[in-house]
C-alpha cells in the first residue's frame, strides 16, 4: 500500500482503511480499556495562535518527543513545507496559512508515513496533534501505529508495498476530522488516550497520513504539532 498518487488509487486505499477499522473493531471486542480519540475545531476570530482547546491542551514544548528523531518512511515533503522538525520543537504558526511553520507532503499526492522514534520504549498516556489551514488542509486523517521495536519482524520502515500490521506495528487509533459538509478550515486538535490511562510502551510511533480530499493536488494537511506525553 502506498499512499502516492501513481502508485496507488483511491479505491485502493479506502480498501485499507477498511480492513484496519474491521481489525479495530477485532480488538475492541477483546480488550478491556479502550481508546478515546478527543477532537476539538475552532475556526474564525475563535482560532488563536495559542491553540487552547476546552479539553485538549495546547501544544508543549517539553513532551517525550521534544528530543525525538523524526525520518519520512514515505511520501515527499511539500517545497513550501517546514522540515519533520516543525512537528515537535513547539513552535506554533501565527496565522491559518503559515507554510513554513507547518510540515506537508508534496502537492498532488495522498499523503505519506513519518515516523518518530522516542530513543526507548517508555509509557505512553496520550499523543495529541495540532493542525491549522483556512480550507481543505485544516482537518487531519490518519492512522497512527506503535511499535517497541523489539520483534524479529520489525520494520522500522514499511514502504510502498507493505502493510505496517505485517512487520511489527500495532493500530492505535484512526483519525479523522473531516466534517461532514463544507471544506473544513479552521484549527484541530486531536488527543488520543486510553481508558486504563496508558497506551502502551512504544519506543516508535508511525503516522500513515491520507489526503482530506482528492478533487485538487491541494487536501494534505498543514500538521503543526505532535506531542506525546509519557504517563508520569
Amino acid at each position: 500500500m502506498s499512499p502516492l498518487l501513481g502508485e496507488i488509487n483511491v479505491t485502493s486505499r479506502i480498501a485499507y482503511v477498511g480492513l484496519v477499522v474491521a481489525v479495530m473493531l477485532s480488538l475492541a471486542l477483546t480488550a478491556r480499556s479502550e481508546i478515546k480519540v478527543t477532537v476539538e475545531h475552532k475556526s474564525g476570530a475563535a482560532a488563536t495562535a495559542d491553540f487552547k482547546f476546552k479539553n485538549i491542551p495546547p501544544p508543549a514544548k517539553d513532551d517525550a518527543a521534544a528530543k525525538a528523531k523524526l525520518a519520512l518512511v514515505l511520501g515527499v515533503k511539500d517545497g513550501n513545507s517546514a522540515d519533520l522538525g516543525a512537528l515537535t520543537d513547539g513552535i506554533l504558526p501565527s496565522s491559518e496559512d503559515e507554510p513554513a511553520a507547518n510540515f506537508f507532503f508534496n502537492a498532488g499526492t495522498l499523503g505519506g508515513r513519518f515516523r518518530i522514534d522516542l530513543g526507548s520504549a517508555i509509557e505512553i498516556a496520550q499523543v495529541d496533534t495540532y493542525s491549522w489551514h483556512p480550507n481543505t488542509r485544516g482537518p487531519q486523517v490518519y492512522i497512527l501505529y506503535a511499535s517497541d521495536g523489539t520483534g524479529p519482524e520489525f520494520n522500522a520502515e514499511p514502504g510502498v508495498a507493505t502493510d505496517p500490521l505485517t512487520c511489527g506495528w500495532k493500530v492505535i487509533a484512526i483519525v479523522d476530522t473531516r466534517p461532514n459538509q463544507g471544506a473544513g478550515g479552521g484549527q484541530y486538535g486531536v488527543s488520543i488516550t486510553d481508558s486504563s490511562g496508558v497506551l502502551g510502551k512504544y519506543r516508535y510511533l508511525l503516522f500513515d497520513c491520507d489526503a482530506t480530499e482528492y478533487d485538487d493536488p491541494f487536501g494534505n494537511t498543514f500538521y503543526c504539532e505532535v506531542d506525546v506525553v509519557a504517563k508520569k
